[in-house]
């Protein structure tokens, strides 16, 4: 019987068994797959959702730092909004004894501190705040035009003006007009001029008045270009404030150097009476 059959009854059962398997799987597979596709289907909204929770949460958070950071921004003032939301109040001879204090506390003892304190008779008649500058040396210098006249020595000045910077010194020259007469007036600045220069100058006629920066002043007496013998008034632009809202006392390099001048025999000749001080 299986010789009548051959031998391909045995490959078409193999094959039909193959393709039974075959047919079986298929369904299975395919069962498999549409069962994953709706897994991930229904999956997928659930991990969008945490998506948009997470991504929500993210902003939320960065959102609350930058908020933070804006607060802290506004929170820290510089130096410009603090000057600038104060009122304006004229200078006072305790305001100037106590800078000379706080900075000769930190390295002088109490003896030397007190050999350096400025006595209440030198001081001048402090500026109201009503005053130009032509008008304020009117009324603490109201003997000026004789003064003058009697000046007859080089390479010192009668009146020192002391101011913040060279843009500063320029302006007060130009306030002096109505005040000055026929005296000799002097810019003592470092921006666009010469130390040799202004010793020359100096050096060359009769100086009544010098208008400057401290640090400039400085310079030239310490290579004894300006000498103080003569200096009768030391006029301070205490009240002015920049671009910047700053006093000169606000500026560090400032008021370091006037320190400086006023210990290089200003201060002595204040407390022996022969230099006034005037705080504009």
């Amino acid at each position: 019987m299986g010789d009548d059959l051959g031998d391909e009854w045995w490959t078409q059962g193999e094959d039909s068994a193959v393709s039974n398997v075959q047919e079986d799987a298929q369904p299975e597979a395919k069962e498999l797959t549409e069962h994953k596709a709706k897994k991930r289907k229904l999956a997928s909204p659930k991990l969008d959702k945490v998506k948009k929770e997470c991504f929500i949460t993210k902003e939320k958070t960065e959102g609350e730092e930058e908020t933070k950071k804006s607060r802290r921004r506004k929170k820290k003032k510089t130096i410009t909004d603090v000057l600038a939301s104060s009122e304006p109040a004229p200078g006072s001879p305790a305001e100037l004894r106590s800078l000379l204090q706080s900075v000769f506390g930190a390295t002088r003892s109490v003896i030397e501190q007190e050999e350096l304190v400025l006595p209440e008779s030198c001081f001048l008649t402090c500026n109201d705040l009503s005053h130009s500058l032509s008008s304020y040396l009117k009324e603490v210098c109201p003997k000026w035009s004789k003064v003058q006249k009697q000046h007859t020595q080089a390479s010192s000045v009668l009146l020192l003006i002391i101011c913040g910077s060279a843009l500063r010194t320029i302006e007060l020259i130009k306030q002096l007009t109505t005040f000055k007469g026929e005296a000799k007036v002097l810019k003592l600045f470092a921006r666009h001029i010469k130390v040799e220069e202004q010793l020359k100058l100096l050096s060359k006629g009769v100086t009544h008045i010098g208008v400057g920066t401290p640090g400039r002043v400085n310079v030239l007496i310490q290579k004894e270009g300006l000498h103080l013998q003569a200096l009768r008034y030391l006029v301070v632009d205490w009240n002015y404030r920049d671009q910047k809202q700053r006093k000169m006392m606000d500026v560090p390099e400032v008021k370091g150097e006037f320190v400086r001048l006023m210990e290089t025999g200003i201060i002595k000749k204040c407390q022996e009476g022969a230099v006034k001080i005037g705080l504009f």
